[in-house]
């Protein structure tokens, strides 16, 4: 009886040293980051929507290693283990064509970590929203803007609606926590792209403050994200 709990003891003091040599491993250290892009020019998505996933094979784990969102002004950043990993965005998501071709989620990008590294990713959006101007004025807050058709043919599509958010805070999108207003065109309405106006109220703010944050959001049909402008500060 003597031996079999000496046995035991020395089992369990046998497993409690290994728990503590695997919780004692370095924790990742290597950053990768980088931001979605159009020939050099940033691509700015809606907060904590457009995910991408990394995985890394030969170490039996099945899923991804890292499933998150960029955020909303189109950046990434994740530690990171060195070794190999695969990138992808998946199906459907964000509003761009990843690697040029429709549905193009099952391409991936090879990433080989040694240390940080930087790595923007190459999308085409679908439209581009260029020169954004916002102005305060009479208690409203004045948006304008250019809008270039960057896909054609058959993988072209329409433009559903444009919106004006702002919002207290730097997050701004259509989500409830996101705007404090907005307003919205159709995109059947919209008869000179290069010439696109928006206004909207600001509401009274409590507790109050002297600015606001904006920007335009452009929602593409059959596309379940939308485009976005960066998020600039307003004086009141």
């Amino acid at each position: 009886m003597k031996l079999s709990n000496y046995i035991i003891a020395v089992l369990l003091t046998g497993l409690a040293a290994s728990g503590c040599k695997k919780d004692n491993y370095d924790p990742p250290s290597s950053m990768l980051s980088g931001r979605l892009q159009y020939q050099g020019a940033e691509i700015h998505v809606e907060y904590n929507q457009v995910p991408y996933l990394l995985y890394q094979y030969g170490f039996g784990k099945v899923g991804p290693v890292s499933n998150t969102n960029f955020d909303q002004d189109g950046s990434y950043s994740v530690l990171l283990f060195d070794g190999e990993y695969k990138m992808i965005i998946p199906g459907g998501q964000g509003p761009f064509l990843w690697k040029d071709t429709p549905g193009a989620g099952s391409d991936t990008i090879v990433v080989n970590m040694r240390g940080n590294q930087t790595l923007n990713i190459d999308v085409t959006p679908y439209y581009m929203i260029r020169n954004p101007q916002f102005t305060v004025s009479n208690g409203k807050v004045n948006g304008t803007f250019n809008i270039e058709k960057i896909i054609t043919g058959a993988n072209g599509k329409n433009v559903e609606r444009v919106n004006l958010y702002i919002n207290r805070t730097a997050f701004v999108s259509g989500g409830s926590n996101y705007n404090v207003a907005s307003t919205s065109r159709p995109g059947a309405d919209i008869t000179d792209p290069n010439n696109v106006a928006l206004s909207v109220t600001i509401p009274s703010l409590s507790p109050a403050q002297n600015y606001i944050y904006a920007r335009i959001g452009l929602k593409i049909q059959g596309v379940e994200d939308m485009l976005f402008s960066p998020v600039v500060k307003l004086d009141m």
